[in-house]
């Protein structure tokens, strides 16, 4: 049954690659591909009353030292950031509006995400693999997922870089266009910054090997990321900045699962509620979040039960655990 299940997963994911092989040929890049020249992109406006137009992409992002700078995490409408084993983080980017030339160092998923995901309906999920166990739970979540042995032409390794931190996925090969912000069943509300907050110029979350710095810039009207006490860079140099940051204060508790050094992976609970921070426009709102079930979307509201509107652009989110 899984092997048959796998075969028609490779089978529909080629269809695609195929259809669109011959216009991703000219615009599809390899790893630390520079975007030198493009066009700024207008600002995304999203939308969460029409229904999903199509599945988003996901894909672990790896986040250690050795993996950056990061390919293609400026694209990204939205970017999870989450505890690993050894008190490591790792990411998690969603794309809806733009589906960038190339992303990475892909890495492997864990079983929190599924969790997260079911939030989107069916997302593709891009991952470098996972431990067997967790297998038959990725099989049963209701997501597309495409690892390298399913969805080998998505994934290309770079030679300058040592495994494993140089596995990189060409979504233009898993997606022929981007879903559309319609897809972004998050529960999140973009728009006008709500009375009140308190001015902030930094903000920094700490995991027990890794750190993350959020500093405003008024000059570019973003946060400029930080990671592990330093810049967070495009592969072309430039500097990770969401128009929005937020800190999700969440259960971290043990999983079932250990990576081989016997460190066990913790699992993030998205679903239930409690206290956020959202940071945007140089300040800082108190939030409370909640979540229904894994169907459905996060959201975030003021302390009149008003919804807390982000601002548009990328939005960081960085799941802080809570005592």
């Amino acid at each position: 049954m899984r092997q048959g299940t796998r075969r028609r997963r490779c089978a529909a994911l080629l269809t695609t690659a195929v259809a669109v092989s011959l216009a991703a040929a000219g615009c599809t890049a390899g790893p630390g591909t520079k975007d030198d020249g493009r066009a700024p992109k207008p600002e995304r406006s999203h939308s969460t009353a029409a229904p999903a137009s199509g599945p988003v992409l996901a894909v672990k992002v790896d986040n250690v030292r050795a993996a950056r700078p990061q390919t293609g995490l400026e694209a990204a409408d939205v970017v999870y950031a989450e505890p690993v084993e050894a008190g490591l983080s790792r990411l998690m980017a969603i794309y809806a509006t733009e589906l960038p030339a190339s992303v990475g160092p892909v890495r492997s998923a864990r079983e929190s995400d599924l969790e997260l995901l079911g939030q989107f309906d069916r997302p593709m999920l891009a991952f470098s693999g996972a431990q067997s166990k967790l297998l038959p739970l990725i099989d049963k979540a209701p997501l597309q997922a495409a690892p390298p042995g399913e969805a080998s032409d998505a994934y290309v390794r770079d030679a300058d870089r040592q495994a494993p931190h140089n596995l990189y996925l060409r979504p233009g090969k898993l997606l022929q266009e981007p879903s559309g912000a319609a897809a972004l069943t998050t529960g999140f509300t973009y728009g006008e910054a709500p009375a009140g907050g308190r001015a902030e110029s930094s903000r920094t979350v700490r995991y027990p090997s890794a750190g993350f710095t959020f500093t405003w810039s008024d000059s570019r009207d973003r946060w400029l990321v930080s990671m592990d006490g330093s810049p967070a860079r495009t592969a072309d140099g430039g500097r990770l900045a969401p128009a929005t940051v937020v800190v999700q204060h969440v259960k971290v508790r043990e999983s079932d699962f250990r990576d081989f050094r016997g460190s066990n992976s913790p699992y993030v609970e998205s679903v239930g509620s409690g206290e956020a921070e959202v940071l945007r426009d140089g300040r800082a709102y108190d939030a409370t979040w909640k979540r229904g079930s894994a169907a459905d979307g996060t959201t975030f509201t003021t302390g009149d039960g008003e919804p807390l509107n982000f601002a548009e652009g990328q939005v960081w989110v960085v799941f802080a655990g809570r005592s």
